[in-house]
């Protein structure tokens, strides 16, 4: 943790109510005297690199974005032009996040603003901390025309209609501004901060990656070699598989569901309405098989008719960076249906139990089946047809509870390690949340502190922390 950090010596009141006080030689100033908006346009074509701009993204080229949202127009003439250095946000959706520092030049939604300092001794950076500031955020909400918040009878939930901010009001938003030397001081020491805790934060991830490995392994070697080492072994006649117990079956996937392999709903996760089935898609799926409640999503009933789950139906990931995980649906999960690039799976438990053929899908031996698959195809993408092919050792259903039972005893201190982990993570992420609030407000004092920091220190810029599989939402409004 970052520690001797003091408040300043005297304050003023910034008659702001998001900001309150703060240092008494700082500025208030509207945003329009501070940042101004770049308009220019794609026209004639100046780049044909798209650029996408997501709630946990940020500003990434439109081929690096996941599976979902809306499509590119194909006239790019119709797009803004965005330059490195820009603070990229969405007129419709900065109230919940969906801002971000570019690090690329290329073409964005019209629907998007760019800002960029008015004063050359301005740093972005500094104007960038602040956007990322949820109370900020949270105080643009009554700037937007006709944003209306409908509160659920049957929840609580409250649901937004968001509409679009207006540049005009925007402008006269005030926000805080130190003397440049101050903003470099501050954003030094962001830089320094931000890359202690990322390097914390990537070290429980690599233990957290060695133990799933070590889970992996231990479901492989139940799954797919039983738990009696000593029984008579037979070659599966999967090169990927190898020997399995004499007594047990070769199933392709197919023979072991009931009806067919069917993919979801082709709708745009738009609604947020807790009255209707939930949306499920695959970035709602947390890595221990729980579904995210930060990403919710739904569709109206006369839609989900036709995709709605059960309990023990399986969803697969068809593309995208996530192929090939996958999804059990249990009895706790609420009235929900599926999105299209997911595929459904409904095991015949008269084969299988669905636990077990889960239990298969994160095994050693079902990653070799998929990159097997890739071996063989130009992109990451496995369909019906393939999921279909799936060869999947089949015990006596009896057997079958043993191995999840005996699994499961296993498990649990590496899902407690792991657990305790990612705690770890959040707390780390929730105070690295509020010490940039703090300092770019000026409720902690840095200079002192920066001026100490090694030189080297503000040249570290540490990776993002990315690994948690957050849905890009909300995506891309086109107007």
């Amino acid at each position: 943790m970052i520690t001797n950090l003091q408040p300043y010596p005297e304050y003023k009141d910034s008659e702001q109510a998001w900001l309150g006080r703060v240092p008494a030689h700082w500025e208030v100033l509207p945003l329009g005297r501070l940042l101004a908006e770049r308009k220019e346009m794609n026209e004639p074509i100046k780049t044909k690199d798209i650029l996408s701009l997501s709630l946990h993204d940020g500003v990434i080229p439109y081929a690096d974005k996941r599976p979902g949202g809306n499509k590119a127009k194909e006239d790019l003439t119709a797009y803004k032009l965005a330059y490195r250095g820009d603070i990229v946000l969405n007129s419709m959706n900065v109230v919940v996040g969906s801002v971000g520092l570019s690090k690329y030049f290329g073409a964005v939604s019209p629907v998007y603003y760019m800002l960029y300092p008015r004063h050359a001794n301005d740093l972005v950076e500094f104007f960038d901390a602040i956007f990322q500031h949820s109370i900020f955020q949270r105080s643009l909400f009554g700037l937007g025309n006709g944003i209306l918040v409908i509160q659920s009878k049957s929840s609580g939930k409250l649901n937004t209609i968001r509409m679009r901010i207006p540049m005009t009001k925007l402008k006269l938003v005030h926000l805080p501004h130190p003397a440049a030397e101050e903003q470099a001081a501050i954003v030094r020491f962001l830089d320094y901060a931000n890359g202690r805790l990322e390097r914390a934060i990537r070290a429980k991830r690599k233990v957290i990656a060695l133990l799933h490995e070590q889970k992996q392994a231990i479901i492989h070697r139940a799954v797919t070699r039983g738990l009696d080492p000593t029984v008579p072994r037979k070659p599966s006649g999967i090169p990927w598989l190898g020997d399995i117990p004499k007594h047990w079956e070769m199933r392709r996937l197919r023979f072991c569901i009931r009806g067919k392999l069917t993919y979801g709903a082709n709708a745009a996760a738009e609604f947020d309405n807790p009255d209707w089935p939930r949306y499920l898609r695959i970035t709602d799926f947390n890595g221990d098989g729980s579904l995210r409640p930060d990403t919710f999503r739904s569709l109206p009933p006369e839609v989900a008719k036709d995709y709605l789950v059960e309990d023990g139906d399986i969803l697969f990931a068809r593309s995208g960076a996530t192929v090939g995980k996958a999804f059990l649906v249990r009895m706790d999960t609420a009235k929900a249906c599926y999105a299209g690039y997911l595929i459904r799976a409904r095991p015949n438990t008269d084969v299988v139990l669905p636990t077990f053929l889960f239990a298969f899908t994160q095994s050693t031996a079902f990653l070799r089946w998929k990159d097997a698959i890739f071996n063989r195809a130009t992109i990451q993408n496995i369909g019906a047809d393939k999921y279909a092919n799936l060869a999947v050792p089949i015990p006596p259903t009896r057997e079958q509870q043993a191995i999840l039972d005996s699994v499961e005893t296993e498990l649990a201190p590496i899902r407690a390690a792991s657990s305790r982990l990612e705690r770890e993570i959040e707390l780390l992420r929730e105070y690295r949340t509020r010490l940039v609030a703090d300092v770019v407000t000026g409720k902690l004092d840095v200079r002192e502190v920066a001026r100490q920091l090694p030189e080297e220190a503000a040249e570290l810029e540490a990776a993002p922390d990315t690994e948690q599989l957050s849905e890009p939402e909300p995506e891309e409004v086109e107007a």
